[in-house]
């Protein structure tokens, strides 16, 4: 059989990390043979924005995107890769806008998940738009802020139905408040949604394909202390139903690289962010997940490619909707159905074969690699590009303890496997 190179093309803002790190990952990993005996050999570009005929045949087999939720001309290249080409990408460039939270959250609310109250209000300052004055004056019905702030009730929280990154959301407790930040809101459209007040434990799950790792996570903290190095913080089935919702999401979208937020609160799981299209995956906000996350998006770059995974940009949204109708089953039974749909959207069983059969070196190759002098360096320049001058020594000694534990850990599930 002929052998196979595949150009893994990546949209990149200013990030310079983990696509350095899944640079050398992705050279490290070596031809991989699949059930053919054909060797697949990977190449990796840091795609430009230029010019572009329609009916151009683009040379990547796969994009990692991480520009275009803000930057619309290579947006509108991956809608033409996508469905001119077969391109695979990550993610959807069609239900990328299904970032905007509101669409996120109607979806999930319609399949039965615990998401607190939400409701949409009006710009608290019109758009620049020339029909608007006649428009708001005949059609825009007065309300009455306060009243829908009362019927949540006290707490709530007001966020940009468009937002990431936690920019413009305010943690409203009284009517002062309410106010001030609506004010503040100007022209962005704003949700209000109940607090869950006093949450048992908040959970933030990173999904990469078929993989999902769920961290402790604290959102008062600053970046480099909101995820917490905990195991078994969350019993089996709570921490099952988390992996459940964001599988579920990102099947539900096409999503295969975004992250869930959820609020543990007497047992019960309320998803509040789950439409993040565009995930936090640097080092100085995982640290010791990073090299999980890097070597996921390495095996389901492999494994898209290797296999010949057809990207799905349709969405199936009756199935989902008619496990959701059923009157018959609880919201347990629903998960799931929900769980059996979303695993064979990502063919997880499939995933876990191939990774056992044809990637099982990758552990070791990692573990390799975390341990060198390249990625500690890659480490340095980060610390030191991210962090003021008399916090570099500090920082480097915690980030490289971090690491050291994730190193030490790794070593031993490797030995207790082998």
């Amino acid at each position: 059989m002929p052998d196979t190179t595949h150009l893994i093309g990546l949209l990149l803002g200013t990030e310079e990390d983990w696509p350095s790190a899944f640079e050398a990952l992705m050279r490290r990993v070596g031809p991989v043979t699949d059930a053919t005996g054909t060797e697949h050999r990977y190449e990796v570009e840091r795609m430009t924005v230029e010019p572009f005929n329609l009916r151009s045949k683009p040379r990547q087999d796969l994009v990692i995107d991480r520009l275009a939720y803000w930057y619309y001309h290579p947006r509108e290249w991956l809608k033409k890769a996508a469905l001119s080409d077969d391109v695979y990408l990550l993610n959807s460039p069609f239900t990328f806008q299904s970032m905007e939270k509101h669409a996120a959250y109607c979806a999930m609310m319609r399949l039965g998940l615990h998401v607190p109250e939400t409701v949409l209000v009006p710009y608290k300052n019109p758009p620049e738009h020339a029909k608007y004055a006649y428009t708001a004056q005949r059609y825009n019905k007065a309300f009455d802020l306060d009243e829908i702030a009362e019927r949540l009730g006290y707490p709530i929280f007001m966020k940009p139905y468009d937002g990431g990154a936690w920019v413009g959301v305010s943690h409203i407790r009284n009517r002062e408040e309410l106010h001030r930040a609506y004010d503040e809101s100007g022209q962005r459209l704003m949700h209000l949604q109940k607090s869950v007040d006093g949450y048992d434990v908040f959970a933030r799950s990173l999904s990469i394909g078929a993989e999902t790792m769920v961290m402790k996570f604290d959102p008062d903290q600053p970046m480099h202390g909101r995820y917490s190095v905990a195991h078994d913080f969350l019993d089996a089935a709570t921490g099952d139903e988390a992996v459940t919702i964001g599988r579920l999401v990102n099947a539900f979208f096409r999503w295969e690289f975004n992250s869930c937020e959820t609020l543990m609160k007497g047992g019960v799981v309320h998803p509040i962010d789950y439409a993040n299209a565009c995930p936090d995956v640097a080092i100085t906000s995982l640290h010791y997940y990073f090299p999980w996350a890097i070597k996921a998006l390495v095996k389901w770059t492999v494994f898209c490619t290797a296999t010949g995974r057809r990207p799905r940009y349709d969405l199936d949204t009756r199935r989902y909707f008619d496990i959701a109708d059923r009157p018959d089953f609880d919201y347990g039974e629903k998960l799931a159905a929900y769980r059996t749909l979303a695993d064979d959207y990502f063919e997880v069983e499939r995933y876990g074969d191939f990774c056992a059969s044809r990637l099982a070196h990758l552990d070791e190759v990692v573990l390799e690699w975390v341990e060198g002098a390249d990625f500690d360096a890659l480490l340095v320049e980060t610390v030191r590009s991210t962090f003021p001058t008399h916090e570099h020594d500090q920082f480097i000694a915690h980030y490289r303890g971090l690491l050291g534990a994730w190193a030490r850990d790794e070593r031993g599930r490797l030995a207790a496997i082998a």
